[in-house]
């Protein structure tokens, strides 16, 4: 099963955009219950025949809005396989569009969320500012995905939130062995 960010990715030199529609039913769903937005029905992978929202649901309705955010207007897959959200939003801080201190109090706004609605939240400003610099910092929207639904469990948040800050706040420094 492949998600829907998945399905517009690069391909043999090629990338096609997703249909601005689609696009514009993930936005509008940003803020609401997975399931709310009809237009929307179409694009999950992990309904249930029961209509019971899971925590995969709830984590890949955020992303769809997340990722329906990023993609606007971009010319290229904002889906990369490989890099996390914490890299992303870390080129970002050092792109100078904003003050480092200002990204760094949003990063630590979303990564201190203690709910998904609020991470949600926090990661829709930051990614509307990720859309501002150059290429827009492609990220792996799976990885995030995973990320979110682990979340909904308050033991995974502190893990999530150390790979998260390990990555964003690590050096560009290489270190020699000897």
């Amino acid at each position: 099963m492949k998600y829907y960010w998945e399905e517009y990715v690069e391909q043999e030199g090629k990338w096609q955009s997703p249909p601005g529609e689609d696009l514009a039913a993930m936005r509008a769903g940003l803020g609401r219950q997975p399931g709310d937005v009809p237009r929307m029905w179409p694009l999950y992978r992990n309904l249930s025949e029961d209509g019971t929202v899971t925590r995969k649901l709830r984590a890949e309705h955020a992303v769809l809005g997340l990722y329906g955010i990023h993609q606007q207007g971009q010319h290229y897959s904002v889906h990369s396989e490989g890099t996390s959200i914490a890299t992303a939003l870390k080129l970002l801080r050092e792109s100078g569009r904003f003050s480092a201190d200002a990204v760094d109090a949003r990063f630590i706004r979303a990564a201190t969320a203690s709910d998904l609605g609020s991470l949600t939240f926090h990661l829709r400003g930051l990614i509307s500012q990720l859309k501002s610099i150059e290429r827009a910092a492609p990220f792996d929207y799976t990885a995030l995905l995973k990320d979110l639904t682990g979340w909904q469990r308050l033991n995974n948040q502190p893990r999530i939130r150390r790979i998260w800050a390990s990555k964003y706040f690590a050096r560009n420094t290489a270190s020699k062995e000897k």
